[in-house]
């Protein structure tokens, strides 16, 4: 049987970064095997659709690298692939399981419901409660087809036998055994949109589709009793599909599933691409507009909730299609570590060729109004880029490789520059004047500096980081002499005569 794997999202909003995970865990898993990945739009729920969402979710799995077999934009050969275009189909299998005894109509209004529940604790529409409801299990046949003649708006309900054991059988938690007498009787189809629940259409659809492997949230475990049943209802056991509900993304901090919130609290995205908000106008982050490597995240979230047998912890993704199995999905829910997806991305960022990092940067420093040819730019970029996480770091880290300070660190002043400092570097300023080969053999500079230091009986770190200040105006950069390789003589002179100018020295 070949392998048919779906993710179906609701356009209810932005793609969460925990669909994210399922969507690549559903994908790597039909690749492995050689089988399809299908996207299908559940849009059943016309109440909360968003403008734009499908279009997010689309873009969102073309960004990370998740090729879409069949879908909405791709097409394939169980189409549509948007429930709202499948109507008469659900229609078609509402009708299959009222004929059959399997579903029934009911008219109880809010009302009615909401009254029942504030008289019985704890109430469901169930095998015990229905003999007392408003549907066509209680009315007679005449009577039912009366309100539907006239209009009257119902609801469909699947009729749930009790006191049945039912079993999923889930790769990653094993078999799920349920009495049947804690299920209620769900909605499967509502008149007053004619649209069918997510319970049945996900059903219809799954079984139209030939999808064998169902992967999905563990949220979504409690409705696989019903969905086994609905099966069983159809007359469709042969083909329930494996289950596989992935464990939860919880809080970096505390208990929880991870929400928006935690990520505005922590100042990290939870959707994968940035949003905004067509009713409110409202903007919420995402990684890639943060500057996360796609890989990045796609390595980040593969290891949340799954593990290999080794250490390894970079993975191409056809390194994670060979090695990932449902079988090492862990029950329990994964922290999300957000440090360790800053983490992945400085180590793809070290992967990037140095000439796209320096083309990605060139605007920044044109924008900032300074002008450095490229040989200047990759030396920068090439020495500092092992300090930063992000591509958009690079100025912050390397802006006095280019503009000289105009500001220096107060802590830094009244620590390093003492009531000396003016004289040693004055003097320091004369011996690399006499250096011709200051600029072109930087090895041979620093001989010279530290031997005149020696020879001087001066400290080396009250010069050094003296030194250091007036060139960047603050304790931090490269080793010296692989900065003044790249400032050049003329250019460290200058840094050199401002610093002695403008700061006091401090006893």
């Amino acid at each position: 049987m070949e392998v048919r794997v779906r993710f179906a999202p609701s356009p209810t909003g932005p793609l969460h970064i925990g669909g994210v995970r399922t969507a690549l865990y559903s994908y790597l898993f039909a690749k492995q095997h050689n089988g399809k990945f299908l996207l299908r739009i559940e849009d059943t729920d016309s109440a909360r659709f968003v403008p734009g969402a499908e279009e997010y979710i689309n873009e969102a799995l073309q960004w990370v690298g998740i090729k879409v077999d069949e879908g909405v934009r791709e097409g394939g050969p169980h189409a549509p692939y948007r429930q709202s275009e499948r109507q008469d189909i659900y229609n078609e299998h509402i009708t299959q399981l009222l004929n059959a005894g399997k579903a029934y109509y009911a008219f109880d209004t809010a009302a009615e419901l909401e009254a029942k529940r504030n008289m019985i604790k704890n109430f469901q529409y169930d095998a015990s409660t229905r003999g007392l409801m408003k549907n066509s299990l209680t009315l007679s046949p005449e009577e039912v087809k009366q309100r539907l003649n006239a209009g009257e708006q119902y609801v469909v309900r699947i009729k749930i036998e009790p006191d049945e054991e039912v079993h999923v059988q889930d790769v990653i938690r094993g078999d799920v055994a349920v009495n049947s007498s804690i299920l209620d009787d769900k909605v499967l189809y509502k008149s007053v949109d004619n649209l069918p629940t997510y319970h049945l259409a996900n059903v219809v659809d799954d079984h139209l589709m030939e999808i064998s492997h169902v992967i999905r949230g563990e949220e979504w475990l409690p409705s696989a009793p019903l969905h086994v049943l609905l099966y069983r209802a159809f007359g469709w056991e042969a083909t329930i599909p494996e289950f596989a509900h992935l464990p939860l993304l919880l809080k970096p901090d505390g208990n929880g599933k991870l929400s928006k919130r935690d990520g505005d609290r922590l100042g990290f995205p939870v959707f994968p691409l940035e949003w905004k908000d067509p009713e409110t106008g409202d903007t919420v982050s995402g990684y890639r507009e943060m500057g996360y490597y796609p890989e990045a995240v796609v390595n980040f979230l593969a290891l949340l909730g799954w593990h290999t047998d080794t250490d390894q912890e970079i993975f191409s993704m056809q390194e994670l299609i060979d090695r990932f199995s449902l079988e090492r999905c862990s029950k329990s829910g994964a922290k999300f570590d957000f440090e360790k997806a800053r983490w992945f991305n400085h180590i793809y960022l070290q992967k990037r060729p140095v000439e796209e990092l320096v083309a990605a940067f060139k605007p920044v420093l044109s924008a900032k109004g300074v002008t450095a040819n490229d040989a200047v730019i990759t030396k920068a970029v090439t020495m500092m880029r092992e300090r930063i996480y992000f591509a958009k770091e690079l100025w912050d880290t390397t802006s006095y490789f280019f503009v000289a300070p105009t500001a220096y660190d107060e802590k830094a002043v009244q620590k390093r520059w003492k009531e000396n400092t003016p004289q040693q570097l004055t003097e320091m300023m004369h011996l690399i004047e006499q250096m011709n080969f200051f600029e072109t053999d930087k090895a041979a500079a620093e001989d010279a500096v530290m031997q005149w230091i020696a020879d001087k009986e001066y400290k080396v770190g009250e010069v050094m980081n003296a030194f250091r200040l007036a060139l960047v105006g603050a304790s931090i950069g490269p080793h010296i002499f692989d900065l003044t390789a790249i400032l050049g003589k003329n250019e460290t002179l200058q840094r050199m005569q401002r610093a002695i100018a403008v700061l006091p020295p401090h006893v």
